[in-house]
C-alpha cells in the first residue's frame, strides 16, 4: 500500500482527534491540554519525545534505520554520520475568536477558536508520525516533529528555534516543510505554493494618543484624543497609497481601537493597534518611520502626544525554489496532477515557520479545505464562521511522510554519490 492508502485508513482517527482539539482550544505559548492530547496520540511509537521550557511544545524524533554513514549535510559542505534529517511542522494554537460554525463539535471554550486551522494541522502531523514510525526501518535518515504552540503573533517557532529544535536529532536540519490549510480560497483538497516570496514579514503599530479628559458638553475645556486617534487611523491608509510604491506592496489594518467609558466623558487616552504587512526589508524600515511620524505630528497637530511603538514581528515566508519544485512534483506524483495549483502571486498573511526557512532550505504549502463549494465565498480563516473540511487530514499527513520519505532517499542517494 501507498502512504496515501495508510493515510486513508487513519482518517476516522485523525479526525476524531481534530475534532477533540478543536472542542478545547488555547491560546498563545501555553497549551497544556492540546499538548496532553499530542503527547496520548504519540505514545507508543518509536519515538524520542522532548517538551519545551518556555512553551508547551513537543518535539518528537524518528530515527531512521536506512541511512548511510555520513548521509546529512553539514554547512561547511562535508557531511554528518548518521544520515540526513528532515523536519516536519504542525502549529497547536487556537485565536481569540468566538466560534458561530454551529458544528457539533464547536469550541467549548469562551473566546477561543481554532479560527485558522492548527488543528488540523496537529493531527495532521500526528498522522505524518504513525505513518513513518510503520517505515522506520527503511527511512533513510531521521525525522523531527515539531508540534509548535503560539504560532498566532507569539513567534512560537523562535522560542523553538532557540531551544534546539533544529538540532534535536543531535544533527542539522537538511530540509523542513510545513503546511497549512484555508476554509475558502483554494477547492477542498488542492494544494497551492510557490517559489521564493510566499507570504509577508508582519509588525505591529502600537498607539497610545495622550490627552486630557473632560465633560462631553465641553470639548474645549478638554484635550480629547478620539479625534485625533481617529484621523491617525484614515492617515494611515492615505499613507500606503501615497507614500509607498505600489510593486512593493504594504498593508496596514487597525484591528483594535478603544477609548472612553461613556458617551459623555471625554477620556485622557485612546489607544488602538494596527498589524502591518511588507514583502521587503526596505519597506517594513520605511513603514516603522513613516507611521510612526504621521501618529505622533497628528497628535501635535491638536496639542496631544502619542506614545508610538513599531514592533516587527515574522519575517518574510521565502520557499527554497529547489525545494518547492520538489514538493509540486511530489503532489504531483503522488496525488495527480490536478492536486496542485500554482499560486501565482504571495499573499499578505504572515507565519512564523519564516523563522526555520530562514535557516534550513524548505518549502511551505497550503492545502485547501473549504465545506461550502465555493472557496471564493466562503468565510476566510479567523473569521468566527469559518469552517475546515476535515476529510483533508489524512492527505495533508500523507503529503508531509512523502515529503520527509522522497527528500531522506535523495540526500542518502547524494551522500553515497559522494
Amino acid at each position: 500500500m501507498t502512504l496515501r492508502d495508510d493515510a486513508h485508513e487513519l482518517q476516522g482517527e485523525l479526525a476524531v482527534l481534530r475534532r477533540a482539539l478543536h472542542q478545547e482550544p488555547e491560546i498563545g505559548l501555553h497549551l497544556p491540554r492540546t499538548q496532553e492530547k499530542v503527547l496520548a496520540a504519540l505514545d507508543g511509537l518509536p519515538l524520542e519525545i522532548s517538551t519545551g521550557t518556555s512553551l508547551s511544545s513537543v518535539t518528537a524524533v524518528l530515527r531512521g534505520g536506512g541511512a548511510e554513514p555520513g548521509g546529512g549535510a553539514e554547512p561547511g559542505g562535508g557531511t554528518e554520520p548518521g544520515g540526513p534529517v528532515v523536519l516536519l511542522r504542525g502549529d497547536m494554537d487556537g485565536l481569540p475568536v468566538t466560534e458561530r460554525t454551529g458544528a457539533e463539535f464547536t469550541s467549548r471554550i469562551d473566546g477561543a477558536m481554532h479560527a485558522c486551522g492548527h488543528d488540523l494541522h496537529t493531527a495532521g502531523l500526528v498522522g505524518a508520525a504513525r505513518l513513518l514510525a510503520d517505515r522506520r526501518e527503511r527511512l533513510a535518515g531521521d525525522v523531527v516533529f515539531m508540534f509548535q504552540p503560539g504560532e498566532e503573533g507569539w513567534d512560537g517557532a523562535g522560542h523553538m528555534v532557540e531551544e534546539g529544535v533544529l538540532a534535536a536529532a543531535g544533527r542539522p536540519v537538511d530540509a523542513a516543510y510545513g503546511l497549512h490549510v484555508s476554509s475558502s480560497s483554494y477547492p477542498t483538497g488542492v494544494f497551492s505554493s510557490r517559489p521564493g516570496t510566499l507570504m509577508a514579514a508582519s509588525a505591529g503599530l502600537h498607539v497610545r494618543v495622550v490627552g486630557a479628559g473632560g465633560h462631553g458638553s465641553r470639548p474645549h475645556a478638554a484635550l480629547d484624543p478620539v479625534p485625533a486617534a481617529c484621523e491617525m487611523v484614515t492617515a494611515l491608509q492615505t499613507m500606503v497609497t501615497r507614500r509607498f510604491d505600489v510593486f512593493d506592496p504594504v498593508v496596514v489594518t487597525v484591528g483594535t481601537f478603544h477609548a472612553g467609558t461613556r458617551r459623555n466623558i471625554i477620556p485622557d487616552d485612546a489607544v488602538f493597534e494596527a498589524t502591518v504587512r511588507t514583502f521587503t526589508p526596505a519597506a517594513a524600515e520605511r513603514v516603522a518611520e513613516v507611521a510612526v511620524r504621521l501618529c505622533e505630528d497628528i497628535a501635535a497637530a491638536h496639542g496631544l502626544t502619542a506614545e508610538v511603538d513599531f514592533v516587527p514581528e515574522y519575517p518574510v515566508t521565502v520557499n527554497d525554489a529547489a525545494e518547492h519544485d520538489f514538493l509540486a512534483d511530489t503532489v504531483r506524483e503522488a496525488f495527480g496532477e490536478e492536486r496542485f495549483a500554482p499560486l501565482a502571486d504571495p499573499i499578505t498573511g504572515s507565519e512564523d515557520f519564516s523563522r526555520v526557512l530562514d535557516r534550513v532550505p524548505g518549502a511551505f504549502v497550503f492545502l485547501g479545505a473549504d465545506t461550502t463549494g465555493d472557496p471564493e465565498t466562503a468565510p476566510g480563516n479567523h473569521s468566527p464562521l469559518a469552517a475546515f473540511d476535515d476529510s483533508v487530514v489524512s492527505d495533508g499527513s500523507a503529503l508531509l511522510a512523502e515529503l520527509a520519505v522522497r527528500r531522506l532517499d535523495r540526500l542518502n542517494s547524494l551522500a553515497k554519490e559522494a
